[in-house]
């Protein structure tokens, strides 16, 4: 079995990395390699596999924790590697460390309700489906609290106990004596793992955790004019909290799939339409395709390549209203190739015809040489 990567490898970040670099990093590498820009590509799959789990470990503090000081093999709490972390322990690393100098947090506010965590989830969508907003169900999985047992972690039909130890505090105090006189510290409770309480028998479906994970299916309203990387927010749709405390949020990062005739800039569509060479010299009435219809475009005469026209009200509406952006059209002159002999003189008979008055430029440019050489 081939070894796993290094978390921080697999995202590109430093040891050092903040939270909010983690995540920047994980939300970048998840549009690169996400399945749905990648469909039956096994590889795009499998490493957007392994960043996920990376972000998983990495962007919660406890399993973070674990990993900077044991690596792979080490404890990953609750379910193990690909679980979820910390049931019925601390809330975090640092309160461990507290609690050995009496600096830890008071029995009240440990035992007090606790929020879970937020999850984010990747949505690909279409192009005109960012632009015109679509009702799209999402599949994740969430902790929520075990159905037998309502998050106790005690066996149906029983309760858990206040802990005799340290009688619910979760917390025991004890006095050192040293030469520079007494010190008092506090520590978790060993009976209890610091939770206060006591559980004699547990729940056979959490096993005593008083969570399970369960995959979920959420209808999450995407409006018109989101944008790349924009992130949705469904409150209380994350995981669920401990001792009463409310769920966490989901988090849906939003990736727009790249489109064959459109570009976006803002509410801005561009599109690029190549035109023969006798249209731009004639004039012409061409097909436009913008992501509201086909509309009717007038050449002038005389168009240059790369002449842009305005379409108003054709782009991508504001997001939060129905307010629409504009289209920009870039004209391309194609040149023909191919060309018989035939074709080749009849242009050399219409160049003949010609003089410096039909070419502006041209003639402009030639002044200008003439003067730099003079």
């Amino acid at each position: 079995m081939a070894s796993k990567r290094d978390y921080y490898e697999v995202l590109g970040v430093d040891k050092s990395a903040s939270a909010d670099e983690i995540k920047k990093a994980y939300r970048k590498l998840a549009k690169q390699y996400h399945p749905d820009l990648h469909p039956g590509d096994k590889e795009a799959e499998e490493k957007f596999k392994e960043l996920s789990e990376a972000y998983e470990h990495l962007s919660d503090p406890q399993k973070k924790a674990n990993y900077d000081q044991f690596g792979h093999d080490g404890p990953q709490g609750f379910g193990g590697a690909g679980g979820f972390g910390g049931f019925g322990g601390f809330d975090d690393i640092s309160e461990i460390f507290g609690s050995f100098f009496g600096g830890g947090r008071s029995s009240a506010r440990r035992n007090g309700p606790v929020r879970g965590r937020d999850v984010e989830v990747v949505e690909v969508v279409s192009f005109e489906e960012a632009a015109f907003g679509v009702t799209r169900e999402i599949n994740y999985s969430h902790i929520e609290n075990c159905p037998d047992c309502g998050g106790s972690g005690a066996k149906k039909g029983t309760s858990p106990e206040t802990c005799s130890n340290c009688s619910g505090s979760g917390q025991v105090r004890t006095v050192q004596r040293t030469p520079f006189g007494q010190f008092q510290t506090t520590q978790p409770c060993s009976a209890c793992n610091g939770s206060g309480k006591i559980i004699k028998e547990k729940c056979p479906t959490c096993d005593g955790k008083g969570k399970v994970r369960r995959k979920v299916t959420e209808k999450v309203n995407i409006p018109s004019g989101i944008d790349d990387g924009q992130t949705i927010s469904v409150s209380g749709k994350g995981d669920a909290g401990s001792r009463g405390g409310p769920s966490g949020d989901l988090y849906v990062t939003v990736h727009i799939r790249p489109h064959a005739i459109f570009e976006r800039q803002g509410t801005s569509v561009l599109c690029s339409i190549p035109i023969t060479f006798v249209q731009a010299a004639l004039g012409a009435e061409i097909d436009v395709p913008t992501i509201h219809g086909k509309v009717k475009m007038t050449i002038p005469e005389g168009t240059q390549p790369n002449t842009e026209f305005r379409l108003r009200g054709k782009g991508i509406p504001h997001l939060g209203t129905k307010t629409p952006g504009d289209q920009y059209v870039t004209i391309i002159v194609e040149v023909p190739k191919n060309l018989n002999s035939e074709q080749k003189e009849t242009l050399q008979k219409f160049a003949q015809q010609l003089s410096d008055k039909n070419y502006n430029k041209k003639k402009k440019f030639s002044e200008k040489v003439k003067d730099f050489f003079d």
